[in-house]
């Protein structure tokens, strides 16, 4: 494995949702997203646990699909599993184990933290980290993924604001 063949992404995004509430959103994504996104997830399935507990598997059907990376196929579907949860630190870390966007990436991990700013009720930041590795020294750096989670969050945060 060549050193370029492994990556990491990584994003801030400061919003303006309580980090309990956006929090609870985060964790409810099974509900939520499908509800709150339907041009972005057609459905969120759960294949083995309840959804939110470590070793949970969920299978995320994307509406229209989206783009790996630049010049990809579009990923129509992606199953992942939880690997931690830490309620306390509003955490969670979790793989993508089967789908479309494994024929680019060899192993793609994220970690999720939502961060309370200031008093509680000023808002959080909301931090995401993926590690990735290329199934191919062709394919480009997943930069789509990255801003797509920037727009989810964003998305999700007016979300939590309306309701």
């Amino acid at each position: 494995m060549a050193p370029s063949d492994v990556g990491k992404l990584h994003v801030e995004v400061e919003v303006k949702s309580p980090a309990d509430k956006f929090w609870v959103s985060i964790r409810d994504s099974t509900e939520v997203f499908p509800k709150a996104f339907p041009h972005d997830y057609k459905s969120i399935d759960v294949l083995e646990g309840d959804g939110k507990a470590v070793g949970s598997v969920r299978l995320i059907t994307y509406s229209e699909g989206i783009y790996a990376c630049v010049g990809s196929p579009i990923v129509k579907v992606s199953k992942e599993t939880i690997d931690m949860v830490d309620e306390t630190n509003k955490a969670v870390a979790y793989q993508v184990i089967d789908g479309d966007l494994l024929k680019y990436y060899k192993s793609f991990k994220c970690i999720l933290t939502v961060i309370p700013k200031g008093a509680e009720g000023e808002g959080s930041l909301v931090k995401w980290s993926c590690e990735y590795e290329k199934a191919h020294e062709q394919v480009p750096e997943p930069s789509i993924i990255k801003d797509f989670a920037v727009k989810n969050f964003k998305e999700l945060d007016d979300y939590v604001l309306a309701h």
